[in-house]
């Protein structure tokens, strides 16, 4: 699978996501963030760091960076599009996701391992876990705090499009499990077709045993193992 690993000024983990496609199989390439061609991506993966400093609010400036428009647009055609950490901020803004990162509850920067519930495997992300397995990966970020309106989050619980969740070890949903307020433990979501997803922890960062984890790797064989629509490649290209 050929797969976009967009980077703006700022991105931090352009080169983990690389790392990360390389290991499940995948062939990766960097695009900057001023073109305007996905160069027939399969995937499309919106990495995580400080994409234009985080002015204004992260994700705020990048959503209008020229590559955006070819991002979403194959968003909308079905193409597969990841956003981790300031991906995830960078997809709310643009559209492709609900609700909004808000600063932490602690009003600190976290950075550290947080457990995480896979909640669905049923998406193109998470098809090499089991439902119910308990994950341990990283998380960094200053606004990581989920929020949606109440119709927004019955809707999410409804249409089960909550992927993971904050937990604790045991896989227990507690307040202490939960490393920055987000509304019903909220770690990552996808959108009602299930080709984007937008998560907080990092998986790009539990790839290897050296990294102290490699619960993040079954997520790319996921994605670099699902069987995507042969005009993937050529909506890319056109958008």
């Amino acid at each position: 699978m050929n797969v976009a690993v967009v980077t703006f000024p700022g991105s931090n983990c352009d080169q983990d996501c690389h790392r990360s496609v390389e290991l499940a199989g995948g062939s990766p390439r960097y695009v900057w963030h001023r073109e305007r061609s996905l160069g027939g991506a399969e995937a499309v993966i919106v990495p995580g760091g400080f994409a234009h400093g985080d002015y204004l609010r992260p994700g705020a400036i990048a959503r209008f960076s020229p590559i955006m428009d070819a991002v979403i647009g194959f968003a909308r055609e079905g193409g597969l599009v990841v956003g981790i950490c300031n991906g995830f901020q960078v997809l709310c803004e643009a559209g492709l996701l609900p609700g909004a990162l808000l600063r932490n509850r602690s009003l600190r920067f976290q950075s550290h391992d947080c457990w995480l519930r896979v909640e669905r495997t049923g998406t193109p992300y998470t098809g090499e876990y089991r439902e119910g397995q308990v994950i341990r990966m990283p998380l960094s970020h200053a606004d990581g705090n989920y929020y949606a309106d109440a119709d927004t989050l019955a809707e999410l619980e409804a249409e089960e499009r909550i992927v993971f969740r904050y937990c604790d070890a045991r896989g227990d949903v507690t307040p202490e499990s939960n490393p920055n307020g987000s509304l019903n433990h909220i770690a990552g979501i996808v959108n009602r077709r299930r080709n984007v997803i937008g998560m907080m922890p990092h998986p790009d960062r539990a790839i290897e045993e050296v990294l102290g984890s490699v619960d993040g790797l079954p997520f790319f064989e996921s994605l670099v193992g699902t069987e995507v629509a042969a005009t993937a490649a050529a909506r890319s290209e056109v958008a």
